[in-house]
């Protein structure tokens, strides 16, 4: 039997009016300390987001999404947050804040796979 490791994941959610409260879950974020991973996952729905917020200015979103996983990956083009550890960099993108992309509270799971284990989240919560 594989062992199991403790992550820790929040839903990455799209509040077009952050004063109405209103969202649409996008993405899954997950850290996982023992296996030094950092996973995001997102996938804007442009039909889905239209149909609910026509107003809202794509191409803004998917660079909001962008410097998330850039964050995620710790590219060169990812600021002084990228250049954190993993732990300070989830800390940083499941932070509270009131911009267009949130994300919900952390929630604890067990897991043999990182990658497995946030395919199912996105699947469930987001796609």
């Amino acid at each position: 039997m594989q062992e199991r490791h403790l992550y820790e994941y929040a839903i990455v959610r799209l509040v077009p009016r952050v004063e109405r409260g209103e969202y649409i879950n996008i993405g899954v974020v997950l850290y996982c300390k023992t296996l030094k991973t950092l996973n995001f996952l997102y996938k804007i729905n442009e039909k889905r987001i239209l149909a609910l917020f026509p107003e809202i200015d794509l191409s803004e979103v998917e660079n909001h999404l962008l410097s998330f996983d850039k964050i995620c990956k710790a590219t060169k083009d990812s600021g002084l947050i990228g250049q954190q550890d993993l732990a300070s960099r989830f800390r940083w993108l499941t932070a509270k804040r009131s911009t267009i992309i949130q994300s919900s509270e952390t929630h604890p799971g067990l897991c043999s796979e990182p990658q497995s284990a946030i395919n199912k989240i996105f699947e469930e919560m987001v796609a």
